[in-house]
């Protein structure tokens, strides 16, 4: 997949908000990559925007290209995209609650992808979705497909919607969010499970995350957002050894660590600026620490601070090396 220009704004009371505006990124096939960032970056509303599943109105996107496959999703008709949607591209929503349907049992829903994108007749259809709760841990899968969402906890719950999303093998998942809701232990489970079945699928994952720790174990490539602007871009071993945006320092500071000793953990001043009228210069400047008068009077450019590796600050290469790059 290849996005480029990507913008997707909201009509509001208070203006036109930007909460994707412009940004560029690349996925590899068979690739992780996490899209890291505060709430209200655009994380979110960039992967929504790719399954071309923004509200109109309020939202509309306004510009840019999705490559996907040969295809620009961005010029398919509504009826393409549907086939498209839930096949070649499949997505789990933080809240499994909200996204399976209380009055369907699960054996229903997962029947309803692969009559729809794959033929598939009924008998056909419903032995598929118990291979595929067995496949995603459902413990006594057939018996448990009788249920109701409401039946399950939410470990298993986000269990079936990964079954649900995987159940046709799309070339991509995108994963929102995925452990949000959950206790450490499942955390960590469902994302052993995600890294599992990408290992043996091929599968090319997008994963949405504000936690960088998530991101170390389970990405590629990291694409790091704020104010609907990618602020950096990098392997994501480079991203953690050196990265080279003060955005990027403060919330690597923020996560904590063996070292922590019940301290109060490092937190970034201030609040996301509202996108609706943002500041002049560089959006995160006022609370920036390093920043200088032409941060608050210039937008800053996208530079390379070394192959491979972008970032957006005036001061870039300083705060790379400063970081510790070379």
């Amino acid at each position: 997949m290849s996005v480029r220009g990507l913008q997707t704004y909201f009509e509001t009371e208070d203006g036109t908000v930007r909460a994707v505006d412009g940004i560029d990124f690349d996925l590899e096939k068979g690739k992780t990559l996490g899209i890291v960032g505060e709430s209200g970056s655009g994380k979110s509303v960039t992967n929504l925007s790719v399954m071309r599943l923004i509200p109109q109105p309020p939202g509309r996107i306004a510009g840019g290209a999705i490559h996907f496959g040969g295809n620009d999703l961005l010029k398919l008709s509504n009826e393409e995209m549907r086939r498209i949607r839930g096949d070649r591209i499949a997505m789990i929503f933080q809240d499994p609650m909200t996204s399976l349907n209380p009055f369907m049992r699960i054996s229903d829903q997962l029947m309803e992808v692969t009559r729809l994108h794959r033929g598939y007749g009924k008998s056909q259809a419903y032995d598929h979705a118990i291979r595929m709760l067995d496949l995603v841990g459902i413990p006594d899968a057939r018996e448990r497909a009788a249920n109701y969402p409401h039946e399950f906890s939410g470990g298993m719950r986000q269990r079936v919607m990964i079954a649900m999303a995987l159940s046709c093998e799309p070339e991509l998942l995108i994963a929102d969010e995925p452990t949000t809701a959950l206790d450490v232990t499942i955390q960590a489970q469902i994302l052993e499970l995600i890294r599992k079945l990408k290992q043996e699928t091929g599968t090319s994952v997008i994963l949405i995350t504000h936690d960088l720790g998530v991101v170390a174990g389970m990405a590629d490539d990291v694409i790091v957002m704020y104010a609907g602007k990618v602020f950096e871009k990098a392997s994501t071993s480079r991203l953690f050894a050196a990265p080279g945006n003060p955005y990027t320092q403060g919330l690597l500071r923020s996560v904590p660590g063996p070292t922590s000793n019940g301290k109060e953990l490092y937190q970034i001043p201030g609040l996301p600026p509202d996108l609706a009228h943002l500041p002049s210069g560089c959006p995160f400047a006022p609370r920036c620490e390093k920043a200088r008068d032409i941060c608050r009077n210039e937008f800053p450019p996208f530079v390379e601070v070394e192959p491979g590796h972008h970032s957006l600050c005036h001061f870039a290469a300083e705060v790379f090396t400063g970081a510790g790059g070379s």
